[in-house]
């Protein structure tokens, strides 16, 4: 039975990179030097070539960052790595929290050291290259340190509390399990902006002048009390522009990129902000909050009825069974069904990307938010003419094309 469960993982490893590399060959077969008819007037023929070629060096370095993770995943099966790291954590404890700890952080800074070329490379020379970088190598040191921090204090405190639920409840520890893991949800939430992101970036309200008294104009004008408006200095990292809404209730707040306000006219700022108004009015924020809480709730419960089978140990040729050695025979084989739930996923967030626009159409900015929209694509480079296989798979967000047509459609 074990090694026919290892078998599967296998095959499940090589299906799924085996799509990628097949999705992103669709993708570039895509790219053309000549600029498409539907394209004219968004990219002009030197801005679109430039974008080509930015698409076709991200493409060639996923590829080749993807085949690095291959190996590296193959290399753990194949040659016991995980048993092996699963001794090494025995070796240091005989508590079995800890030991899950040191196994889970072991695997973790051995990722973050192993993938930290790529993240260099990417910042450093693609995003540079293409000048959209701005991050300093302090700038890239202190995040890095940040957040390798913010994931052994919050994941590590997480990890720790599930593990003492299985160790005082067995079998039964997924239900308080998934109480802790979506009140966490639910705070972070609510107070993300406030508690981290102003650990990696400074956040300012927007001061009174044109725009501000446009957005409160807009805010009224759709019965949306906003109070809470802040800009964000995105551009110490990047040139890309972007806008984004968090929280409920007296904690809802709209964040600005300063890109956003620097690269677009008030009235695109406002179509912009009115969109990201409209997943609030359309009760995206809480349909999504709990459609994440149905999908945890599954997967711990089938995690639960899978713990309970001692071979997991066997599969990976560890010692003896654990928790932690458990989970990541749980995760290789659940890698399927976790791709069929991020299509649906996707399905549900191009759904609501499509109904805050027409959002913002209602209140006569859909033209407004076409021409914003443009801008911030050309900007940032982005393909406006992707595989639709790809799209499928991979956007959270229609293309920008099928969202003009749509807007339009609806004015």
């Amino acid at each position: 039975m074990a090694l026919y469960l290892f078998i599967l993982i296998i095959f499940f490893v090589a299906a799924d990179y085996l799509l990628e590399q097949t999705l992103s060959a669709l993708n570039r077969g895509r790219l053309s030097p000549v600029i498409p008819a539907k394209l004219v007037g968004i990219y002009d023929q030197e801005k679109y070539a430039r974008q080509q070629n930015y698409s076709l060096v991200n493409s060639h370095f996923d590829d080749f960052a993807r085949l690095f993770t291959l190996a590296l995943e193959l290399g753990m099966l194949f040659l016991d790595g995980f048993a092996w790291v699963d001794d090494i954590a025995r070796s240091i404890s005989d508590n079995d929290i800890v030991i899950s700890l040191i196994f889970f952080g072991i695997l973790f800074i051995g990722n973050e050291i192993l993938t930290l070329p790529f993240t260099l490379y990417s910042t450093f020379i693609i995003e540079e290259r293409f000048g959209f970088n701005t991050t300093t190598a302090k700038t890239f040191l202190f995040d890095s340190i940040k957040s390798m921090l913010l994931a052994i204090v919050l994941g590590g405190g997480i990890l720790a509390l599930i593990l003492w639920l299985y160790q005082q409840l067995g079998d039964h520890f997924w239900l308080a399990t998934w109480a802790a893991i979506s009140l966490f949800s639910l705070i972070m939430l609510l107070f993300y902006s406030e508690w981290i992101v102003p650990l990696f970036n400074k956040q300012k309200p927007l001061e009174e002048g044109e725009l501000r008294t446009a957005i409160e104009a807009f805010a009224d004008k759709a019965g949306f009390g906003l109070k809470n408006i802040f800009v964000i200095d995105g551009s110490k990292r990047s040139t890309k522009a972007n806008a984004y809404f968090t929280g409920f209730g007296k904690k809802k707040r709209v964040v600005l990129y300063d890109t956003l306000i620097e690269q677009l006219t008030a009235e695109e700022v406002v179509a912009v902000l009115a969109h990201e108004v409209g997943h609030y009015k359309k009760k995206h924020v809480v349909s999504s909050l709990i459609l994440s809480f149905v999908q945890s709730f599954v997967l711990l419960y089938i995690l639960s009825l899978f713990l309970r089978l001692p071979i997991s140990a066997e599969v990976l040729n560890a010692a003896k069974p654990s928790f932690h050695i458990g989970i990541v025979v749980f995760g290789l084989l659940y890698q399927p069904i976790s791709v069929v739930l991020a299509l649906v996923m996707n399905v549900f967030s191009r759904k609501h990307e499509y109904e805050a626009d027409a959002f913002a159409a209602e209140y006569g900015l859909g033209e407004a938010l076409i021409s914003g929209l443009k801008k911030i694509s050309v900007q940032a480079l982005s393909n406006l003419n992707p595989h639709p296989a790809y799209v499928f798979v991979h956007y959270s967000h229609p293309t920008l094309l099928q969202r003009m047509e749509r807007i339009q459609g609806e004015e």
